[in-house]
């Protein structure tokens, strides 16, 4: 088999890595930090994938675990929770996120991690449950459950965000 072009990889799938990443850590930055790591990684371990059409499940099940890492570093340096409001988006993060996608980019941070990575996966990633139970090492059970309680509790986390900002626009 010949080896994994990383160059090419890079190029035709790093932006949607990136927008992988930035839903799960919530800031561009860091996201693209998340991205360039799980690159590096399989730079410094070329022979870690051997069939080049399974690397991109390799880079992506890389950047959840670093996702991850990147999460559990936060909060224990400095006791991280999910902000409750949201601070004006950077351009970066503006180019990134599209204005009709706020408020589910909100609802969705309000979700626990392992429900938010499984609607990340379904819907932005668009991976079948299979690819998303290989990703997150569940079960496809696991992944249908967890999907099913993750829509229940976004559609009443989009509810609370829609009537707080119908209350911030009758003042």
């Amino acid at each position: 088999m010949e080896p994994v072009d990383i160059t090419e990889l890079y190029a035709a799938h790093r932006l949607s890595l990136v927008r992988l990443a930035v839903l799960l850590v919530d800031d561009f930055a860091s996201a693209e930090d998340v991205v360039q790591d799980a690159f590096a990684a399989l730079a410094r371990r070329p022979d870690a994938v051997r069939d080049t059409s399974k690397a991109l499940a390799y880079l992506r099940v890389s950047v959840v675990n670093t996702a991850r890492s990147a999460l559990r570093r936060r909060r224990t340096a400095r006791a991280y929770s999910p902000p409750h409001d949201l601070s004006p988006p950077s351009p970066e993060d503006a180019a990134v996120l599209a204005e009709e996608h706020r408020e589910v980019i909100t609802a969705l941070h309000r979700l626990a991690p392992r429900q938010r990575e499984v609607l990340v996966l379904r819907y932005w990633s668009n991976l079948s449950e299979a690819e998303i139970a290989r990703t997150l090492d569940i079960s496809q059970g696991t992944v249908k459950s967890t999907a099913s309680r993750a829509l229940v509790a976004l559609e009443k986390a989009m509810t609370a965000t829609a009537g707080s900002s119908s209350g911030k626009e009758e003042r």
